[in-house]
Order: C-alpha cells, then sequence, then structure tokens
C-alpha cells in the first residue's frame, strides 16, 4: 500500500532526504511503555531503525524505536518464505483463514522484513506485528515495553458505516491509507473530515505538532473528471527536475505528481496528472529504484499486475485533463511484469531486490525476494 522503504529508495537515488539526521536526536520526546494500538494498518521505516506504524482505525500512528540498527540480513534469499500466512497463523495459535497480512515493509538497515497482521478478520481482530528474518523465521514483535512516540491526526473521518446498499463504507478506515518519512517529516495520504476531503498531512519528526493537512485534487482521465474525494493509495518520494516531488497512484489508475513545495497547511493543490493505467483497478504498492544508471518505478495492483515505469519522461510529460475512455492508458508508458504475477505487497529489499507478499494457490501466501526487473 505504500512507500515502505523512504530511506532506501532515497539512498539509491541520490535524494538526500536525511540530511539532518546526524545531528538530530529522533527519539526525542519518546516514552516507554506500551502503545495502545487499536489496528497495524500501514508501515514505513524512518532514520535510525525507527518503525511508524499507521493505526487507521484510532487515526493515529505510532513511531516506535525497533532497535534493528545492526545488518542481519545479507543473503535476499533468506528472507523467502513459503506458506508464509499459514506459518504467522500457526505461531499465533489459530486458522490461516483467521490472518489478514495489510502491509509489508523491510528496515533498511538490518533487511528484517516487517508484516501488519491481524488476528481475527471482525471489529474484534488483534492487531500483530511480525518479524521474518535470515533463514525464514518468524517472531511477533514484543510491544509491551518500547520506546514510542504517538501523533493524533486531526479532522479524521468520522468511525461509523455511511451509505446506504452496495455503497456502505466506514471512512475512518481510509483515514490512512500510506505513509512515508521525508527528510524530517511524517507525510501522511489518506481522507480527512473537510470539504476537499483527499488529504496529505505532514507531521514534523520527533512529534511535537499536531498534523498540517493540505488538501488534494486531481483530473481522473478514466472518469473524466476533477476529483477531491478519492484517497491516495499509495506514494513515494521522487525528484523531479531537480525538485522534491511525491508521485502519487489513485485506484482506477491515476498517477499524479505533487511538488513538496506546495504541500502547505490549509492550501489546496492540484497535482499534475502525468498517466492514466486503466480502470477498474486499485494500486497497492509504489517504490523506486535504479538499475544500469536508470531510474524506475515499480507500481503493483490489484487487477492489472505489476507495471514498470521509467522516470524519464516525468518531468515534460504532457498533463492529462481530458478523459480517457474505454480503459485506456495515457501519459507515461509501461511495461508489464507479467512474471511477478499474484503479487499482494511489495517493499523495496535492497538495490538488487524487492520483497513481495505472492499468492500463487488459494489460501497460501508467499514471501519471495525477486530481482528487480
Amino acid at each position: 500500500m505504500k512507500l515502505k522503504t523512504t530511506v532506501l529508495s532515497a539512498t539509491i537515488l541520490g535524494l538526500s532526504w536525511f540530511h539532518a539526521s546526524a545531528a538530530t536526536d529522533w527519539t526525542a520526546g519518546f516514552q516507554e511503555g506500551k502503545p495502545l494500538l487499536q489496528s497495524i494498518s500501514q508501515l514505513s521505516f524512518g532514520p535510525d531503525g525507527i518503525l511508524f506504524v499507521a493505526d487507521t482505525k484510532a487515526a493515529a500512528v505510532v513511531a516506535i524505536a525497533t532497535g534493528d540498527t545492526k545488518p542481519a540480513v545479507t543473503n535476499a534469499k533468506d528472507l523467502s518464505i513459503e506458506g508464509i500466512n499459514l506459518q504467522i497463523a500457526a505461531l499465533l495459535g489459530t486458522k490461516p483463514e483467521e490472518i489478514l497480512i495489510s502491509d509489508l515493509t523491510v528496515n533498511p538497515l538490518s533487511h528484517q522484513a516487517y508484516l501488519a497482521v491481524s488476528r481475527g478478520r471482525g471489529p474484534d481482530a488483534v492487531p500483530v506485528l511480525i518479524r521474518a528474518s535470515a533463514g525464514g523465521k518468524l517472531e511477533v514483535v514484543s510491544l509491551d515495553k518500547v520506546n514510542y512516540s504517538r501523533a493524533e491526526l486531526p479532522n479524521a473521518p468520522a468511525d461509523g458505516v455511511v451509505g446506504e446498499g452496495k455503497r456502505q463504507s466506514n471512512p475512518r478506515l481510509e483515514a490512512i491509507t500510506d505513509i512515508a518519512f521525508v527528510e524530517d517529516r511524517l507525510l501522511i495520504a489518506g481522507l480527512s473530515n473537510e470539504e476537499f476531503s483527499s488529504s496529505l498531512r505532514s507531521i514534523p519528526f520527533p512529534f511535537k505538532t499536531a498534523a498540517g493537512t493540505t488538501s488534494v485534487e486531481i483530473y481522473h482521465g478514466a472518469h473524466g473528471r476533477y476529483e477531491t474525494r478519492a484517497p491516495i493509495r499509495t506514494f513515494v518520494p521522487f525528484q523531479v527536475g531537480g525538485e522534491p516531488s511525491l508521485i502519487a497512484a489513485y485506484t482506477c489508475t491515476p498517477l499524479v505528481q505533487f511538488p513538496l513545495k506546495d504541500l502547505q497547511t490549509g492550501a489546496k493543490v492540484q497535482g499534475k496528472t502525468i498517466a492514466e493505467l486503466g480502470n477498474r483497478n486499485r494500486p497497492i504498492d509504489l517504490i523506486v529504484y535504479e538499475k544500469e544508471g536508470k531510474s524506475f518505478l515499480l507500481l503493483a495492483n490489484n487487477a492489472r499486475g505489476i507495471m514498470k515505469l521509467s522516470t524519464e519522461a516525468i518531468p515534460t510529460v504532457e498533463k492529462i485533463s481530458e478523459p480517457v475512455s474505454g480503459g485506456g492508458t495515457k501519459g507515461l508508458p509501461f511495461e508489464p511484469i507479467a512474471a511477478w504475477d499474484g503479487v499482494t505487497q511489495l517493499s523495496a529489499l535492497d538495490s538488487a531486490y524487492a520483497l513481495v507478499l505472492r499468492s500463487k494457490q488459494a489460501g497460501v501466501e508467499n514471501l519471495e525476494a525477486l530481482p528487480l526487473p
């Protein structure tokens, strides 16, 4: 669902998101204890092994000092685990159908993988943080006594079902759709309860102040109109023509550029739609990587598989502002990666590999390290 390894991607592409890290105490203001988590929906690492955990149900984000700061995985293939959902179910003493893996991220320092897991699938589901390490080892990360900091989101959608029939939904479940640490702040995509409900929130880190909210608008080619209520599904920080930006993917499937300088508290910002990648599709995860001196985006989707896009044309591609009908595509060209079928979660692992959660047979999910295409 999100950029899982902003630190890694920034390092690969020389983006210097963390130029101030050496002089910053990233755990300033942390407390020791057990953070109260109603859910674990998205995960993303920041500096010094700090894991950001999105608690969408509570409309909050928790920063946890994992202490996981030393290399632990030296061979990418050592993280591959067949039937990982079956093994997690056994670890938690429940049935595989009672396990839901909602996110995957990799610690860029240790290269160990972290998974957001729900034990149970109803309102009483229990959030669990699982770590996968070399040799296929799985363990529950204890949160009983950790150093952590918590930030509440202002103007979160109400927690309750709205609408009727097939259009029923709980807006709170989309209060946070993706998170990433950039330079000295945590960026949070999702919905707010404001008129322009699609939002990007920015919280300076270490957490001291409330999140500032920017309302975002895009032109959606497949729908043929400007939209303010559809949330960003996944995003990645990226330099576009030397300008720090976000590349964001939306359902059905526009790809949009937002200059970071425009994301000011209280502003209403219109992004530049740089690609329309087909309708009836929901983006899952987006990563950026470098290969043979060129940078690429890799987008995982629930219906249209994996797409590889060159970043070369982003600065000059024409803005999409007219309808793209019939499920067609327009803007940045992409290459389908058919061999990566069944991917349900995607995270950068290192400069040569991605780590994916992949389902190739009913009821079984595998953790696999795959060479970047």
